[in-house]
């Protein structure tokens, strides 16, 4: 198997051959039985992903992310009989709700009484058909992400007593302050722009960096974003980051940061080489028997005179 950060397959294609550097890669992989698994997106997403990579190897610190990842979160509320509460909350846990940055199990439940009664064709768990009943029960309440919504919902019905659960779906608007695109930090000493510019150069290994106009002010704090991130320069400059280090920066963006933010185009290779790191620490620490090897290949197409 092989997983890299960046995808094989970046733009639709409608046949496979020998003619292309995707078509000859894919028939190997296909031929000797090779699977190819990428992250990309989901890493630069990540609370300990691309950009946060580059920010620890040029020793910042305070790193916070620069883009939160926003309507993605969901509440559930739903109704459990005070007795069968421990069950059906160890269940949605560990389908994965209940996570809140570093913190997880994180709910709220109050107790009250609920009411319903249950008509010719139904077996209710408690009470009796066609008569009203009262039944102590907890109001269960937790967050989870949009993308768990099913499974979330599904350990929910397996585990919950009655024939028909009462559960409510809510979308949130707050961020997801410790997901999304990018970072911001600081060094531990402001520097000059220059040896700034040097610093970025040595730690990723960058053969021609590009930047903006100095604008003669010193350097201490730093918005990051591997690949192509200018996407995010508003961000970078509203978090009054002294500097902001990405690639793929286009000639009218240099335009853009209009002497408000040093603008440092170091190489989109350069900005997300240190992913394999990254990947190698989440596989050995979640199944610390792999052989995990990094590959010694050059894929950075772009080479510098």
């Amino acid at each position: 198997m092989i997983i890299s950060h960046h995808p094989i397959i970046f733009s639709p294609i409608k046949k496979i051959s020998g003619q292309s550097y995707t078509g000859r890669i894919l028939i190997k992989a296909i031929k000797h039985d090779i699977s190819i698994y990428t992250s990309h997106t989901n890493l630069d997403m990540s609370g300990e992903g691309v950009s946060k990579k580059m920010a620890k190897k040029l020793g910042l610190m305070n790193i916070n992310v620069l883009s939160p990842l926003k309507n993605k979160l969901l509440k559930l509320v739903t109704f459990v009989p005070v007795d069968h509460l421990d069950k059906v909350r160890d269940a949605v846990f560990n389908a994965g709700a209940g996570v809140i940055g570093n913190y997880d199990n994180c709910a709220f439940s109050v107790e009250g009484t609920g009411s319903f009664r249950g008509g010719a064709e139904t077996n209710p768990f408690v009470g009796e058909k066609g008569k009203l009943h009262f039944e102590k029960e907890a109001r269960f309440e937790t967050i989870l992400f949009s993308h768990l919504k099913n499974k979330v919902i599904k350990a929910l019905l397996e585990t919950h007593p009655y024939e028909e659960v009462a559960y409510d779906i809510y979308m949130l608007e707050n961020d997801n302050i410790n997901i999304g695109l990018g970072c911001v930090a600081e060094l531990n000493n402001q520097v000059s722009e220059t040896d700034f510019l040097h610093m970025v150069s040595d730690v990723f290994g960058a053969g021609g960096i590009r930047y903006s106009k100095l604008r003669n002010t010193m350097i201490r704090k730093v918005a990051l974003c591997g690949g192509s991130g200018v996407s995010l320069l508003n961000e970078a400059i509203s978090s009054k980051a002294d500097a902001f280090v990405t690639g793929d920066i286009k000639y009218h963006n240099f335009f853009e940061a209009e002497n408000r933010i040093l603008l440092v185009d170091c190489g989109h290779f350069e900005t997300e080489k240190f992913s394999t790191e990254i990947l190698y620490d989440l596989i050995i620490k979640k199944f610390p028997n792999f052989a995990v090897r990094f590959s010694k290949t050059n894929t950075n197409p772009i080479n510098y005179l």
